[in-house]
């Protein structure tokens, strides 16, 4: 664990608690996601894996400015207030649809409509 603590120090990955977190660098991260959506495409190339390309660009961008947690029910709790979901354009609100304050961030569309945000937007937060 100690090792991952030094990978998010040099900023290379980032660690994703859950909201009860404990001991930090002890503690075993719920989710790993390196720090760029560049070094993926570096370390993965072809095998890069899109969902969790957008993933990473979300939590990127979102947690230069928020609190942004590991959620049971969805991929992000931010300022444990907002419940997100990422994913294409095709993803339906049915994992969220009971979560009050939930919404899908998807990639793929070009403007938001009622509880959906285009991926893109969350560029303008950094």
């Amino acid at each position: 664990m100690q090792y991952f603590q030094y990978l998010e120090d040099a900023k290379l990955i980032f660690r994703v608690f859950k909201e009860s977190r404990g001991l930090g660098a002890l503690e075993k991260p719920d989710k790993i996601f390196l720090e760029n959506t560049n070094l993926m495409f570096l370390l993965g190339q072809a095998e890069t894996n899109i969902g969790n390309v957008r993933e990473t660009f979300a939590y990127n961008q979102l947690s230069s400015s928020h609190e942004v947690l590991f959620s049971e029910q969805s991929d992000f709790l931010v300022d444990k207030e907002y419940t997100l979901e990422v994913g294409g354009k095709g993803k339906t609100r049915k994992q969220i649809k009971d979560i009050p304050n939930s919404y899908i961030i998807a990639d793929d569309i070009e403007y938001g409509t009622e509880k959906r945000i285009p991926l893109w937007l969350l560029g303008f937060l950094y």
